[in-house]
């Protein structure tokens, strides 16, 4: 696989992770990462309660997020992008199974990889396109790559969001990271000052530029937009993705 050329603008940007809510405490987080636990769910006090009720951990963070970064706009489509998704709703799902229990139907819908992206609509009564998506290590990359297909589409604006946390216990042995809750959302548009551009090539496992980190991509890719760094390079599977900012 190979992209070339994409460039685009974030006209607008929240974030959200425990003990982490102002674009401050972001900030400082930024120039020097420390590792992010567990705590409290996000308040999502835009949306109606009966439908915040619904959502766990994860969702929350994602719609809290999606809120803050609209601010009040509509009809703009949407690109989720969470590489685990509900995977502890499917867990749970899967344990009632095996106890020959009834599988919850609440719990079913609530699982599927765009739960969140459905309530944050029916939530507004916004008709707007959305999507969601996982893709690995590169899923933000990949969203990235939708969010661009949509504006040459003709779309105006195009919302992000990006989120994940740790896995399940019963699966806690996959993680190829340090898996930490984290949440961001970014109003992604034609390029324009602070443009960020984004190319896909082939990997070889000796480029010695790409980041050294254990963190999930969600945070490395936030921690490049937010700290101001020039270039960021990632590498997932045989791909390298890099990162750059033009302004």
């Amino acid at each position: 696989m190979r992209v070339d050329g994409l460039t685009f603008s974030i006209a607008a940007h929240s974030a959200w992770a425990p003990g982490l809510a102002t674009a401050e405490e972001w900030a400082a987080w930024a120039q020097a990462p420390t590792r992010i636990g567990n705590g409290a769910d996000p308040v999502v006090a835009a949306m109606p309660p009966m439908l915040r009720r619904r959502a766990g951990f994860l969702g929350k963070m994602a719609l809290e997020v999606a809120y803050r970064c609209l601010d009040g706009r509509t009809d703009i489509p949407a690109v989720f992008c969470s590489r685990h998704g509900e995977v502890s709703r499917a867990v749970d799902l899967l344990g009632e199974l095996a106890r020959g229990e009834p599988m919850s139907p609440t719990g079913f819908g609530l699982a599927v990889h765009n739960a969140s992206a459905g309530l944050f609509s029916i939530a507004r009564t916004d008709r707007a396109n959305h999507m969601a998506l996982s893709a690995g290590t590169a899923t933000v990359e990949h969203g990235v790559v939708e969010a661009c297909g949509l504006l040459a589409d003709g779309a105006s604006m195009v919302l992000l969001v990006v989120y994940d946390c740790a896995l399940p216990p019963a699966l806690a042995h996959f993680e190829d990271c340090d898996e930490q809750p984290h949440a961001w959302a970014w109003l992604v548009t034609a390029p324009g000052h602070d443009a960020i551009s984004l190319a896909c090539d082939s990997a070889d496992g000796s480029d010695g530029d790409a980041a050294l980190s254990t963190q999930p991509g969600g945070l490395d890719v936030l921690r490049f937009q937010l700290s101001g760094a020039a270039r960021l390079v990632r590498h997932a599977g045989l791909q390298r993705w890099t990162w750059t900012r033009n302004g």
